[in-house]
């Protein structure tokens, strides 16, 4: 259990890391910048909400296969990042559009690049968001079973919901050893809840309302 908690620990923080790069960035672009073709790109962020994993799980798994991304850490990663990440652009999307566009133009008459507006103005401003956003997507690639099912056959790369799975048996069950890796993998998730609940709210609701 050790080393699934090592495993699902590596896996969650990568990829919420790079999921909250790549969504903060692509909401910053999708709505303080103006160029061709930015709606559309946010019409297919948001089209990718509703296609279930499984349907692109078998081209997904063979696309990694053929990749040798296949049993590693990396492959396991960028599948959440690709599962995850058009939840991540709409909700930094709606966040970015709240912050007036006259802000972004005082930075640039002031000489800042497109990147100098990001990493100095609208990355602290989205903070608040990106905590919420990061606390959703850590939870989600936590919880996860079939992603990593499929990404992580062996078993010395098991994630923790994976590996506490494991511990049923095929006719029957060890009704202590399971409760006990239940209760590992649930601490984790309990602390997060206890501590972080008015942030999980307000991810849940960034970009219904503004102001």
């Amino acid at each position: 259990m050790a080393r699934y908690f090592v495993n699902s620990f590596i896996v969650v923080a990568c990829a919420v890391f790079l999921l909250l790069l790549l969504g903060s960035m692509a909401g910053f672009a999708l709505s303080q910048l103006r160029f061709r073709g930015s709606l559309v790109i946010f019409l297919g962020c948001l089209a990718g909400l509703f296609i279930p994993f499984q349907v692109i799980m078998v081209p997904l798994t063979r696309v990694m296969a053929d990749s040798g991304l296949v049993d590693t850490y990396p492959g396991l990663i960028l599948a959440y990042v690709a599962q995850f990440l058009p939840f991540t652009v709409f909700l930094m999307t709606s966040h970015y559009r709240t912050i007036p566009a006259e802000i972004v133009d005082a930075a640039r008459i002031d000489g800042n690049t497109v990147y100098g507006v990001y990493r100095r103005i609208m990355l602290p401003l989205g903070v608040p968001a990106l905590l919420s956003v990061g606390i959703l997507d850590a939870l989600f690639c936590w919880n996860d079973v079939l992603i990593s099912l499929l990404m992580m056959p062996s078993p010395e790369h098991r994630t923790l919901m994976i590996g506490v799975n494991a511990l049923r048996g095929q006719y029957s069950d060890d009704i202590p050893t399971f409760a006990s890796g239940v209760l590992i993998a649930a601490i984790p998730l309990l602390m997060v809840y206890l501590f972080l609940q008015r942030q999980i709210a307000d991810g849940v609701t960034a970009g219904s309302t503004k102001g």
